[in-house]
């Protein structure tokens, strides 16, 4: 790869005001610029107290500046770092400054970038630095971590391996037709896309994981005025989020609260009552109740145990029942059976009872398995291990058909290319720049 002639400089570290702030700089000037700043030479590696300067001799500030020579640096070009006060002030200053010597400002995600197109790190492994910089959870920043690591980019890697193993056996007998081949004969393909089509599984399972931990699930509560919405929202978050009273219509907006059930995030909307009030206030939140039940992952449709229910939800396979106020009835608390077939948790939003069953039903509708050892995920992995596998099993079916060698290694092309796009060893422009575009700058 050629090399980038261009050296870039940005703020690393968060805007607003902080005890240290971090100019970062990338490419082949790095050096130069960073000792004209500082107004001596740079040792790789070692930590330098100095007087950072502009180019007319006045002091803009003082701190430590480090140096990272080629190539073991995080972009695997020069990189040099301005550590100073962190106000926003004077990160301008220095940074300003940096362009005044030869740099451009950095687009987002151009170190990152940079670092993959060096071949510091792969694709996976980059967009797993923005995962673990915007973790919403301790178990996300984990599986982050392990998707740095290139836990995943091995797991596809080594799979890939087996992919390209088959298709040069495949292709070997087609540029030989008349040599007998024993690998095609002995149904030794049959079990190399066995355990190719096992290994995707284990993927695919593993990055539905990884998404889910990426990216939470919003879940919605619904139900009729003065059923307990507000009440169950408040012990699900463990505080006094939303206005509880006797009053029905108390909940008139949205109202949002972030928290984690076993390290997954989750987002709970509560929603106004759903009743045929012409109030126009309570009409207005009627509809967004329903457009939230609409784009939610799940929705908790609550109603009052032992009553019948004052408004019927025609529910889906994303809903999950709950029947609170069960410290009034006879019930037991707990996940049981409906008289008509379907289950529904019995809790008490004002006792506690039943609460841990219906945390453990929303993590098992939302098909969450823990976090132990999950790595983070996107959708375009899932998308491009959701192509491989149709065409490994198209390759599967032929092959129990009728041996046909061309077509079956044609679709164990593409699972070999679908594969190749996960870590970017085959990826085009246009998604390079929409992957780093979704970086903060500076990173």
């Amino acid at each position: 790869m050629a090399a980038i002639a261009e050296t870039i400089a940005a703020v690393a570290t968060p805007p607003g005001q902080g005890g240290i702030g971090i100019v970062r700089l990338s490419g082949p000037e790095a050096k130069a610029i960073g000792e004209g700043i500082v107004g001596g030479a740079l040792v790789p590696r070692r930590v330098k107290f100095a007087e950072f300067k502009n180019q007319t001799g006045n002091m803009l500030d003082e701190g430590l500046v480090l140096y990272f020579v080629a190539p073991r640096s995080f972009t695997g070009e020069d990189v040099v770092e301005l550590q100073g006060h962190g106000g926003p002030v004077v990160m301008q200053l220095l940074l300003d400054e940096t362009v005044n010597r030869g740099a451009r400002l950095a687009r987002p995600g151009e170190f990152t970038e940079r670092a993959f197109l060096n071949g510091k790190i792969d694709l996976a492994q980059a967009e797993a630095v923005a995962d673990l910089i915007g973790s919403s959870s301790r178990a996300a920043a984990r599986g982050a971590l392990r998707s740095l690591k290139g836990d995943f980019s091995k797991a596809v890697f080594d799979l890939d391996q087996q992919v390209l193993q088959l298709r040069v056996y495949m292709e070997a007998a087609m540029d030989f037709p008349d040599e007998e081949v024993d690998f095609l004969n002995g149904g030794q393909v049959v079990a190399r896309l066995g355990e190719i089509h096992e290994g995707l599984n284990l993927l695919l399972r593993g990055s539905t994981q990884g998404i889910l931990l990426n990216d939470g699930i919003t879940v919605a509560i619904l139900g009729a005025p003065n059923v307990g919405k507000s009440s169950l929202l408040n012990v699900l978050s463990g505080e006094e989020r939303a206005i509880v009273t006797d009053i029905p219509g108390t909940t008139r907006d949205l109202l949002h609260v972030d928290l984690t059930l076993q390290g997954l995030p989750i987002r709970i909307v509560d929603t106004a009552g759903l009743s045929d009030s012409r109030d126009p206030v309570e009409v207005e939140g009627v509809r967004r109740a329903e457009q939230q039940a609409v784009e939610a992952d799940l929705v908790l449709w609550v109603s009052e145990a032992g009553r019948e229910e004052i408004r019927v939800w025609p529910g889906s396979d994303n809903t999950i029942r709950v029947a609170n106020k069960v410290d009034l009835t006879e019930l037991e608390a707990g996940l049981a059976q409906r008289p008509d077939g379907q289950s529904h948790v019995l809790v008490s939003a004002k006792t506690g009872a039943g609460i841990d069953a219906l945390r453990a039903h929303i993590l098992e509708k939302a098909g969450f398995a823990g976090d132990a050892s999950t790595f983070t995920a996107r959708k375009r992995h899932l998308l491009a291990l959701e192509e491989a596998m149709a065409a490994l099993q198209r390759g599967q079916t032929l092959i129990a058909e009728n041996l046909q060698t061309e077509l079956v290694a044609e679709e164990l092309r593409i699972v070999h290319e679908a594969l190749g796009t996960i870590a970017g060893v085959v990826s085009a422009d246009d998604l390079l720049g929409e992957i780093f575009a979704n970086f903060c700058i500076g990173k």
